[in-house]
């Protein structure tokens, strides 16, 4: 076999899998949305804890993956449910945030640059194999010297704040949503475990601190 047919396997494979995944994660949108709303419509065909719990999982993964807007679920649940729900969206928020970081920062630079090329994103596949040799210290002059001028301070001595920033900035879909923005994070290798796991708690907790506080008071419906 040829090296161009080998090539042609793998870019075959890896969109097979991304489709896979696509496909997954839309089935898995539909059927929280169709439970959420038996929630709400007292409809469901399981009991209501079940339901619950199975619905965090789902929360936790979509929330996960890029691209996908899975805080919209948890506002939904806890519109549904009230405040009692509000810290157990906080903990779902933050394993899936927690997740995508942890998948990015394992995943291997040299795995992710074939990746890449095999997708024809040879751009993103030659700036991680120019990371790679890189300390964290040369990566970050690295990134700060590709970022817009008025970044550059804030990438550079702000940068846990410029996550949380991120984390919770309106129509952040766009830019691969809260787990794309995590996974990103990971793969960069220029945020350590602890402050990044203390970064995603302390940003996702406002809304459910609020909404568990103030939820009767909140103009939100279902409260």
């Amino acid at each position: 076999m040829t090296a161009r047919a080998r090539s042609i396997g793998r870019l075959l494979l890896r969109l097979g899998a991304l489709a896979l995944i696509v496909w997954l994660a839309h089935l898995l949108i539909g059927w929280t949305m169709s439970e959420t709303s038996a929630l709400k419509s007292d409809a469901r065909t399981m009991p209501a804890l079940a339901v619950l719990v199975l619905l965090l999982i789902a929360y936790a993964v979509l929330i996960a993956l890029p691209f996908v807007p899975g805080a919209e679920l948890g506002i939904t649940l806890m519109m549904v449910e009230g405040p009692v729900i509000a810290p157990f969206i906080w903990v779902s928020t933050f394993s899936g945030l927690a997740l995508a970081y942890c998948v990015g920062s394992l995943l291997p630079y040299p795995a992710l640059r074939r990746f890449l090329a095999d997708l024809g994103l040879r751009r993103a596949g030659d700036l991680v194999g120019a990371l790679q040799p890189l300390d964290r210290a040369a990566r970050l002059d690295f990134l700060k010297a590709r970022l817009p001028r008025w970044l550059s301070p804030l990438a550079r001595s702000q940068r846990y704040a410029l996550l949380a920033l991120l984390i919770n900035l309106p129509g952040n879909t766009i830019l691969g949503g809260g787990g794309g923005i995590l996974l990103v994070a990971g793969v960069s290798r220029l945020f350590s475990p602890a402050a990044t796991l203390a970064t995603i708690a302390l940003a996702v907790a406002p809304v459910p601190v609020l909404v568990y506080w103030l939820g009767a008071d909140l103009p939100l419906p279902g409260f």
